[in-house]
């Protein structure tokens, strides 16, 4: 009782919810949460966002999104209970928070609300505002705002901001490998990422390339 009651004081609004069916959000709490490490570190916080419709978005980053985070994404209603249940069984045997296994709806509740740290009471939270976000929002638009506010880089955010910043062209015009090697930074984008460290950010574009091919989004000769 006393765990739900804390679960359910730290929701957001439905309201707030509801309203992203329509409306682009400004900014969100991970966005807070860097301004403010930003400043703790005495840096000053920035922010690189330039928000496009999903029509202007290269199928190609969908597809190595999609592969890569959530291959159930417009199976399931939220949560993938099954990667649930596989990530339960890994952070148990590791005896810590080894793997997420959160979709993309839950990913982009964490973005819009919460913040990186992980906690149980976060995680039960997550899961409620996922429910409300497939409930309230059809697939394309959470995938819309999924690929619009997440970080991709110290201050980066949003698919538009970094595809001009690690390929210098427009989102739209990503290709296969390219979509890859944003997709491969999502999961850690200050770690892996190609200006801070090529080799790692290398092997994880690979690995979503392999997935890519896996579901039949790659073409053979790439």
């Amino acid at each position: 009782l006393m765990l739900g009651s804390v679960v359910v004081f730290g929701l957001p609004q439905r309201d707030a919810v509801r309203s992203l069916a329509k409306v682009n959000p400004k900014e969100t709490s991970v966005m807070r949460q860097r301004d403010a490490e930003a400043r703790a570190a005495q840096r000053r916080p920035r922010r690189v966002q330039q928000w496009v419709p999903l029509s202007q978005v290269s199928r190609h980053l969908v597809h190595a999104v999609v592969a890569a985070e959530d291959p159930n994404f417009f199976g399931h209603e939220g949560i993938d209970w099954e990667a649930v249940r596989e990530s339960v069984e890994v952070n148990v045997k590791r005896g810590r928070f080894a793997r997420g296994g959160s979709t993309i709806t839950q990913q982009l509740a964490k973005n819009l609300f919460f913040t990186t740290r992980k906690s149980v009471v976060r995680k039960l939270r997550e899961m409620v505002v996922a429910g409300w976000l497939e409930s309230d929002l059809s697939k394309r638009r959470i995938l819309e705002l999924y690929l619009n506010v997440i970080e991709w880089g110290d201050g980066v955010y949003g698919c538009s901001a970094a595809a001009g910043r690690y390929y210098g062209k427009p989102v739209g015009d990503l290709d296969e490998v390219e979509a890859a090697g944003l997709a491969a930074m999502i999961p850690s984008p200050r770690r892996i990422n190609p200006r801070v460290s090529p080799a790692r950010h290398a092997r994880a574009q690979r690995r979503i390339l392999r997935l890519m091919e896996r579901v039949g989004y790659l073409r053979q000769d790439v």
